[in-house]
């Protein structure tokens, strides 16, 4: 536990480094902004290469329809340059980062309030994707931009070759599973395929990230509201102990182990037992779809919904974010860009073209991602993110918990002779702590 209270020390170091900025931009004009003139917007991504075309080809149109100029960065390492950025007080005019983020940019003062009424088109955003937006003090900080929600990646020549169905509850992927590590569904006569592919790391808050899906489905909460702008953790319940059990024995540990080797220090990076081949089903995003379709084969596998544990089908949902940063000077051109990226036009670009793309599930209302695509593949996603989805909470700056209940989940699913009740009320009081530490514990 003494790591733990360590990571929200520090983070509560760089969170107090960051706040000065929001009352000390409030007096700059839009010189103090990476580029000098009004009519250039700084916009920050974190992207790779690939998906950082797509958004060149975006900005692009968007200056041939509005004349305004974006001096466009793909960032990597986009947390610690924006802590470097805000240091300074000269943070980008506009940011597209992860929903989950905004908690701790909003407690950070990074980000300017939105007034949903002033964004052209947000009234074609439903109000389920834009309640994501909205920071403990009931304002909105961000604009919608993609989302998405996790289902199964599963190898349908295999089920054909075993004789099986995808499976649509946890005991029947369990059975699946098992057939696909003991029954040589590719033939080759070797015991070298596995169950399921699992990123179960620590690293990032992995372990959290796949396993929280899991933990919906089987009724518990990591942290649960109470109405009032605090929460309770909750991840002592009997739900929980009774799905991380579950999760424990029948995946990770025993003689019965149906995930790949070395899931416990699997990063998505790294867990590429699906696309090469060995692995029959992960429980993933969309944005893996492009790849497999390369790398595997578009004909050897389908997406499905997860299959659904004793209290639902929930499913992790997530995406991207279009933020403001806290400055001032480029308002209406800031509103302007987030229009356009938010319009049918502005997410079809964003959601074809060669290269990947950003945008997954549009959240313009007007649009069907498989009708764009021309894939019926997407009308599974856009079902899972509409009807069983569930997302982290977005208020709180939710870094530290998901961190702290990825720690727990790994040590559990690494250590397999544990308690999993003593382990997992460990974690419940830690999660306290990091409530508690944002003036958020009930």
């Amino acid at each position: 536990m003494g790591d733990r209270r360590r990571s929200r020390r520090l983070a509560a170091v760089l969170a107090v480094t960051a706040l000065g900025f929001g009352a000390a931009a409030c007096g700059a004009g839009s010189d103090s902004a990476g580029s000098g003139d009004p009519n250039t917007l700084e916009v920050w991504t974190r992207s790779n290469p690939d998906p950082a075309a797509t958004y060149e080809r975006v900005f692009t149109a968007f200056t041939k329809k509005t004349g305004i100029k974006i001096d466009y960065q793909p960032v990597i390492n986009f947390d610690q340059q924006l802590q470097s950025r805000a240091s300074t007080k000269d943070l980008p005019d506009v940011m597209i980062n992860d929903t989950a983020l905004m908690g701790s940019y909003q407690r950070q003062g990074l980000l300017k309030p939105i007034d949903r009424a002033s964004i052209t088109g947000g009234d074609q955003i439903t109000d389920k994707t834009w309640s994501s937006t909205v920071g403990v003090d009931g304002k909105h900080y961000g604009i919608p931009y993609s989302r998405q929600a996790q289902t199964l990646m599963i190898r349908t020549d295999w089920l054909k070759k075993l004789g099986l169905e995808a499976p649509t509850t946890w005991q029947e992927m369990l059975s699946v599973a098992k057939a696909f590590a003991t029954r040589d569904p590719d033939g080759d006569g070797k015991a070298d395929t596995y169950g399921m592919v699992v990123p179960g790391s620590a690293q990032n808050g992995y372990a959290a990230w796949w396993g929280a899906s899991f933990l919906w489905q089987g009724g518990a909460q990591i942290i649960e509201p109470d109405g009032k702008g605090t929460y309770t953790p909750a991840m002592d319940s009997t739900a929980a102990v009774q799905t991380v059990t579950w999760l424990k024995d029948n995946l990770f540990c025993g003689d019965n182990a149906v995930i790949q080797p070395g899931a416990v220090t699997a990063i998505t990076g790294t867990a590429t037992n699906f696309q090469d081949g060995n692995a029959g089903m992960y429980l993933t995003g969309p944005y893996n779809i492009a790849t497999y379709d390369t790398t595997l084969g578009k004909d050897k596998y389908e997406v499905v919904p997860a299959p659904a544990g004793p209290a639902s089908g929930d499913v992790l949902a997530d995406g991207e974010n279009i933020y403001f940063g806290a400055k001032t000077g480029k308002t209406k051109q800031e509103q302007a860009l987030a229009a356009f990226l938010i319009s049918p036009q502005g997410q079809k670009l964003a959601m074809t073209g060669k290269n990947q793309p950003v945008v997954r599930i549009p959240v313009n209302s007007t649009l069907d991602a498989a009708k764009v695509r021309g894939d019926a593949r997407w009308s599974v996603v856009q079902k899972a993110y509409e009807d069983a989805s569930e997302q982290f909470p977005n208020a709180p700056d939710f870094a530290p918990i998901k961190q702290d209940t990825a720690d727990a989940l790994n040590s559990i699913f690494t250590y397999c002779g544990g308690d999993v009740r003593s382990q997992l009320k460990e974690l419940n009081e830690t999660l306290a702590g990091d409530l508690k530490d944002q003036d958020l514990l009930k």
